[in-house]
């Protein structure tokens, strides 16, 4: 059988009524990524010839979502079934092609269960993809002969008590030879209890010609799960998480609670790295061996270098951490920021946009932003750089080996010098040199006459 490169039709017009929603169905979201998104991903994964996508609902903003992926863009203005949605796409599509519908609402099918499928059709044969429900309320239900050939695919709201008892059901997933397809809808006829030109009829059409009719079950019902509520949307996103975090744990990271760590992007990560509870990772992160992650934290974009230890309630965003690092608790680590090795950033700490070098330590309540720290610098509680004077950012270089006091403010652009030490309190305005001190105090006081104030009674007349 000579290999099958199916064109690709993504079903993604509808409104989806029961979601209570102003946004389209196709652009709410699992682990941070649109329904939509997640099926075009798939798509792609089988390397296909195109991509169409039928939009209806607030198309615009459907495509504005994908708008960096390659997507023929097909607008189904009414929407009339399924089957009249494929028929938008079909004057695009040639008749040697395979065609293989998908829907915008099931962002959880594997390219290796739609490649199991198209694998045992070819160009006088169709696919179709089911599977067995417990309860298969709401689905399509597979019709079968005494041959255990499929026949008919009926739909519930035209069912009658003894087909609703059958439970494999319709998953929606068709691949079908283009010019079949097309006859097919040409002669598909909208009598049925919602007045819509059903794909699911072209079954019927096919087996009066005598076209044999293959299908794989999915064995894992949640893949092939549509999206119509809320309930739902929660369901495959605990499902998701849950296939995420054991890959992780399979990779040899001990998580303490699988159940609440989320990963809403992708995460590699060394050996016997060990993340607590409540910790979210979202876009792209690396994470090194041996690293500890505490809980409730939340890191995006970051790569962590070995033997890191990052404490309880910390924010890492868009950050580079080096090998040996100890951060937080209550740390926020903002975009650009890099740290080298065994750097200490410790509680209410919040760095933006800065370089701190080997062995440097920023440990209690302190702003340091547009800043490159040198190597075993001191930077003590209460330190503000001064980056912003409210139309431009500057920016702030301490040397090696200086010692920032407590309560220092560093006013940009400014210069402290290598093993500089600064005093407590210090407001800084101008390049200090290295090695010596520098600071700016009013003399201290005692006034020996002064009384503190007493309160006044109120007369109660």
């Amino acid at each position: 059988m000579d290999k099958i490169i199916p064109s690709i039709i993504i079903l993604a017009a509808g409104v989806g009524k029961r979601m209570h929603s102003d946004l389209p169905k196709v652009l709410h979201k699992i682990a941070d990524k649109s329904l939509i998104s997640h099926v075009v991903d798939c798509a792609n994964a089988l390397n296909p010839n195109n991509i169409y996508v039928i939009y209806g609902y607030k198309g615009a903003q459907v495509q504005q979502a994908c708008a960096d992926r390659k997507i023929f863009w097909v607008e189904q203005a009414q929407q009339l079934g399924t089957g009249h949605a494929v028929a938008q796409a079909m004057p695009s599509i040639t008749d040697d092609a395979m065609v293989l519908v998908l829907c915008g609402d099931v962002p959880l099918i594997k390219p290796a269960t739609l490649q199991a499928l198209y694998s045992k059709v070819d160009r006088n044969s169709l696919g179709v993809l089911t599977v067995v429900l417990d309860n298969p309320k709401g689905y399509g239900r597979i019709i079968r002969n005494t041959q255990n050939q499929v026949v008919r695919i009926i739909e519930e709201k035209d069912a009658d008590p003894e087909i609703k008892k059958i439970k494999e059901v319709n998953t929606g997933i068709f691949i079908i030879p283009a010019s079949h397809l097309r006859r097919w809808l040409a002669s598909l006829k909208n009598d049925n209890v919602q007045g819509e030109y059903y794909l699911t009829d072209i079954i019927a059409l096919a087996v009066d010609e005598n076209l044999p009719i293959h299908t794989t079950i999915s064995h894992d019902m949640y893949e092939v799960m549509g999206v119509n509520n809320r309930q739902q949307l929660a369901i495959l996103e605990r499902h998701y998480q849950s296939q995420q975090v054991n890959q992780l744990m399979l990779g040899g990271v001990s998580v303490r609670d699988p159940a609440r760590v989320d990963i809403r992007g992708t995460v590699q990560a060394g050996r016997d790295v060990l993340i607590d509870i409540d910790v979210i990772f979202e876009g792209d992160i690396t994470i090194g061996n041996q690293v500890k992650i505490g809980p409730h934290v939340v890191i995006r974009n970051a790569k962590i270098g070995d033997n890191v230890d990052i404490l309880s309630h910390c924010v890492i965003d868009n950050v580079v951490i080096g090998a040996g690092c100890r951060i937080g608790p209550f740390a926020r680590l903002r975009p650009d920021t890099v740290l080298g090795t065994q750097v200490r950033i410790g509680n209410f700490v919040e760095l933006k946009k800065t370089i701190v070098a080997e062995g440097s330590k920023i440990n209690h309540l302190s702003y340091i932003g547009d800043t490159e720290v040198g190597s075993d610098v001191n930077i003590g509680a209460g330190t503000i750089t001064c980056n912003y004077d409210g139309v431009n950012k500057h920016k702030t270089i301490i040397g090696d080996g200086a010692f920032i006091g407590s309560d220092t403010q560093l006013v940009a652009p400014v210069t402290v010098g290598a093993g500089a030490t600064i005093g407590a309190g210090t407001t800084i305005t101008k390049n200090t040199p290295p090695d010596v001190l520098t600071l700016s105090r009013t003399v201290q006081k005692t006034i020996s006459s002064w009384q503190r104030p007493t309160k006044k009674l109120i007369s109660d007349n």
